[in-house]
Order: structure tokens, then C-alpha cells, then sequence
């Protein structure tokens, strides 16, 4: 079955066995032409949870290996059990360190979020990892990500479709702000909320924070990124506080987790059974 629906989006997308892209980031070209997303973000390392929640019609799905209990096994499971349900699949990266960059991306993750990038120097780091050469210092072997393409080709479109999303979270984030958005291959920013919190000392971190201190640093955020033609994305809990980033500027925001979905949903569902 995945080799037939592989063979489908291949014919859908044009390929033509003479170089042209393999499999396109249906998640750039959403944002390209102006569409908001909704990111789910997968912290149970289960096949099973990835696959009920990639089928729910949200745009891409995140693998979490921070903070969420995922390990490269876990990980590449779940990038099998979302692919048939068509979401963009992502991953955090647990640090920004080449080795499990590249290995995340050869399972086939189309993107990658790095938490705590602070400075050019980080942000170029991080580039590097997720570009082949000349564009960075990625080793070539994509033993899932080139599974459905034909040989050799996804070396030729992987710089252009990789999306490199590091996390704005610190002040010093925020100082390097320009530095870090002008460096060649940032494709965006994804902002931490409670991480950003506690570094500019608003206590407690609080993940929809309606301050209005905060909202004009999203604002300044989303203006930097447009002007450059990039993209902004911000984690969210709830479906209403999306709409709100989304009606702010965000191109694309992650809705919980399936963890604090499934807690969230069960919580209330208990607090109506016991009245």
C-alpha cells in the first residue's frame, strides 16, 4: 500500500525520473501561496498515536525529541504511520548537533525545528547540518528518505525542500534576531513561548500568554520574517489561540500535543461524568 500511494504523489507531483523534485514540501508551497497551518506535534513515542493524529487534516506533524519521550526508533515508526495520511512530516531536533540532524532527515523528516539557536553562529551550525554541500555538511545517505524516489535524485532537490526552522526562545535570541533570519538556508523561525518567558523574566511561563508585552514581540517576530520572505510559526494549546496567531501573522502554529490532547480531553470528559 505504501509503495503504491508513493507511487501516486510521485505522478501528482511530476516527477519524472530526470532530476525533478522527488517528493515536495507541501508545506512550503502552503505557505508560499499565503495558507496558515496547523502543526501537530507528536510527544508519545508511539506508531499508533502518530497515526491517529495524521489523520486528523492537520498540515504537518512534529516529531518531538526534546521534550517529548521520542528516540530515533520511535521517530522513524511514526514518520511510517503518518505517511499514508499525507501530512508534512517534522521533527525537533533534542539539541542543535549534526548527527541525530541528519539522521532524522534521512528517515525522512522534510523539516527540522532546532530549539535554543541564539546566534548566527548557531543558526549557520544548524544550517550546515540539514544542507549538502556546497550549501552545508550533510553526508549523503537518505536510507528512507530517497526509499520511493529514483536513485540519486533526492540528493539534487533535498537543499531546496529541507525546511530549517530554528527556535527563537531567549533574549539573546531576540537580540540576534536579524543576524539569525539573514543567514542563508533559515527557511523561518518557531518560537517557544514559555522558554522566551523565562528568559525576559515574565514569570509564569504561560503557553497562550495574552500580555501585551508579549504580543508586540510576536508582532516585531512576524514583521522581521515577512519582510524577508520567511516563515513564523509558534506553539499553541488550543484550537481558539491558533486561530488568534493565525489572524496575527503566523503562517503556521502547532495545536498541543497528542499528550495534552489526550489529557485535556479526558480531563474534561471526567469532570462531566462526575457533574
Amino acid at each position: 500500500m505504501q509503495g503504491s500511494r508513493a507511487g501516486r504523489d510521485r505522478a501528482e507531483d511530476g516527477h519524472d525520473g530526470t532530476g525533478e523534485r522527488q517528493v515536495a514540501n507541501k508545506l512550503r508551497d502552503a505557505w508560499k501561496a499565503g495558507r496558515k497551518t496547523v502543526n501537530g506535534w507528536l510527544s508519545i513515542p508511539s506508531a499508533f498515536s502518530a497515526e491517529v493524529m495524521a489523520q486528523l487534516g492537520m498540515e504537518s506533524m512534529t516529531v518531538d525529541l526534546q521534550h517529548g519521550v521520542h528516540d530515533y526508533l520511535s521517530a522513524v515508526a511514526s514518520f511510517q504511520a503518518m505517511q499514508a495520511h499525507g501530512p508534512t512530516p517534522m521533527a525537533r531536533l533534542p539539541w542543535n548537533e549534526p548527527g541525530i540532524a541528519g539522521k532524522l532527515l534521512d528517515a525522512g523528516a522534510q523539516g527540522l525545528i532546532c530549539p535554543m539557536v541564539n546566534t548566527r553562529a548557531q543558526a549557520e551550525a544548524f544550517v550546515a547540518a540539514c544542507r549538502y554541500p556546497p550549501m552545508g555538511a550533510r553526508s549523503n545517505g537518505p536510507i528512507r528518505a530517497g526509499l520511493y524516489g529514483e536513485p540519486g535524485s533526492y540528493f539534487q532537490t533535498a537543499n531546496d525542500d529541507i525546511l530549517c526552522l530554528p527556535m527563537i526562545e531567549t533574549r539573546e535570541a531576540l537580540d540576534n534576531l536579524d543576524a539569525i533570519l539573514d543567514v542563508p538556508g533559515v527557511d523561518g523561525i518557531y518560537i517557544g513561548p514559555t522558554d522566551l518567558q523565562i528568559s525576559l523574566g515574565i514569570l509564569p511561563p504561560i503557553m497562550e500568554r495574552q500580555d501585551q508585552a508579549i504580543l508586540d514581540i510576536y508582532a516585531r517576530l512576524i514583521r522581521a520574517c515577512h519582510e524577508r520572505g520567511k516563515f513564523i510559526g509558534l506553539h499553541c494549546t488550543t484550537g481558539a489561540y491558533v486561530k488568534q496567531m493565525h489572524e496575527m501573522g503566523f503562517d503556521y502554529a502547532t495545536l498541543g500535543s497528542d499528550l495534552t490532547n489526550m489529557v485535556m480531553g479526558a480531563r474534561a470528559q471526567l469532570a462531566a461524568a462526575r457533574g
